[in-house]
């Protein structure tokens, strides 16, 4: 199969037609072949998601009443994310590919691992989301999805050209993040942006990517129904009313904003140094980290008589938690919350394997909580600007930024989204002016 390359560059070539290439046989069999390979891809993510949520409950919650405690102990975490830290390293260290790309390095798509690093890539991920990484599974689940349908593609078509290929990662990547982010359109959005595409590409990609998206939701939704686990969607059942914008709450966007960029920025520079002062020493380094992860979430129990849990995964499952209970959380609790994480994610970012999205969105939703503690601003418009402004301080996507705070409040989200949308602008600003004094490589504008 061969598709054409993007022209661009040479000047007086002839640009090739966006809707003259959709209109060939080739696209249509691209597309035939996208929703076919769109099946096992999402199921197989559909599994990934499910082995992780069982290993979570089994590790933290199972195992510690199998040895005879009555519950889990606070200092549990430690040894568990020692453990973590030892596999997480050893993968990486072992396997080809180094368990894909470093989450402190951001968003990054640089096209789809080879079939060699697939296992590497779900070993490293599943070690460490399944025993307590401050990670979500989203990069991985793109890596494993493109891979996927790659090799898979490539088993039947050895001879495929490498921009249909290119174009059969992305789709496969669509697949496995389908619902992930509550809707095939988040998805969507994240990875366009993320990769940057536009233009011709935007338009030859957004077609099978689109497809992939919808096939992959609809097998998530049939799975989930199946076997009674859930899609594994991030919602946020039960979201208090907001209250119209006021002028103090666009004055709290901006604070929010600000305050943001600067931790944001902070999370990212101190994730970076600690990944290069570990330097080769992989496998001691990840369960050094590992130990200051449970550390930080014995810390975090013992001074709030809170659950170690909280710290610890990802935050999407505790979101919708987080929201509905914040009258029974203080000011000084929520802020704790917010410190404890997130230093548990600076450590998570350096040596463990996933994804940088849903800990941000945790992170921001905490602090926006601990505002709304003061006059002028509600809890739910707290809680969205605070998710906006910190995913676009650690991700530099301002739009899936915008969508992630908005779209998971339903309703609730079209009253809130000026403000995000302030908060947004004002992170990403200043994130980006902080970048550039600081003068690192690592942090430099995409």
């Amino acid at each position: 199969m061969t598709m054409p390359a993007e022209a661009g560059a040479a000047p007086g070539t002839e640009r090739p037609d966006p809707l003259a290439v959709v209109r060939t046989r080739q696209y249509l069999v691209l597309l035939v072949m996208v929703a076919l390979l769109g099946v096992p891809v999402s199921a197989a993510a559909f599994g990934f998601l499910a082995l992780v949520h069982e290993l979570q409950s089994l590790t933290y919650d199972d195992l510690p009443r199998a040895l005879g405690f009555d519950g889990t102990p606070s200092w549990w975490p430690v040894p568990l994310l020692a453990l973590a830290g030892l596999l997480t390293g050893l993968t990486i260290r072992l396997f080809p590919g180094r368990g894909g790309s470093n989450p402190a390095e951001g968003m990054s798509h640089g096209g789809a691992p080879s079939a060699a690093e697939l296992p590497g890539i779900a070993l490293a991920a599943l070690t460490s989301l399944a025993l307590g990484a401050v990670l979500g599974p989203e990069a991985p689940l793109i890596a494993l999805g493109g891979g996927l349908a790659v090799y898979a593609v490539r088993l039947v078509r050895p001879g495929i050209e490498p921009s249909a290929a290119a174009m059969v990662g992305a789709a496969g990547s669509f697949a496995a993040v389908s619902t992930l982010l509550g809707s095939p359109l988040l998805g969507a959005f994240l990875l366009m942006e993320a990769s940057g595409l536009a233009g011709m590409t935007l338009g030859l990609v957004l077609v099978p990517g689109l497809l992939a998206s919808g096939i992959g939701s609809l097998i998530f939704i049939g799975l989930g129904s199946w076997t009674g686990l859930g899609t594994y969607s991030l919602t946020l059942p039960g979201v208090p009313h907001a209250g119209e914008p006021t002028l103090a709450a666009f004055g709290w966007a901006v604070v929010l904003g600000v305050a943001a960029a600067f931790a944001g920025t902070g999370i990212k520079r101190l994730a970076l140094l600690l990944q290069e002062r570990t330097g080769r020493r992989t496998v001691s380094s990840a369960v050094v980290m590992g130990v200051a992860v449970g550390v930080l979430a014995l810390l975090y129990a013992e001074s709030t008589g809170h659950e170690a849990s909280q710290v610890l995964y990802s935050g999407q499952d505790a979101l919708g938690p987080l929201l509905s209970t914040d009258a029974g959380l203080s000011a000084a609790t929520l802020l704790i919350l917010v410190v404890c994480k997130g230093l548990a994610y600076c450590a998570s970012l350096s040596s463990f394997r996933g994804g940088p999205i849903f800990p941000s969105m945790f992170i921001g939703a905490a602090g926006g909580l601990a505002l709304a503690h003061l006059p002028g601003l509600d809890s739910t418009s707290g809680f969205a600007m605070g998710i906006g402004a910190m995913c676009v301080a650690m991700l530099r996507l301002p739009m899936t930024s915008v969508l992630l705070a908005t779209l998971l409040l339903g309703h609730e989200g079209i009253t809130v989204m000026p403000l995000v949308i302030v908060a947004v602008v004002v992170s990403y600003v200043l994130s980006l002016r902080l970048e550039r004094s600081s003068g690192d490589p690592h942090t430099a504008p995409r």
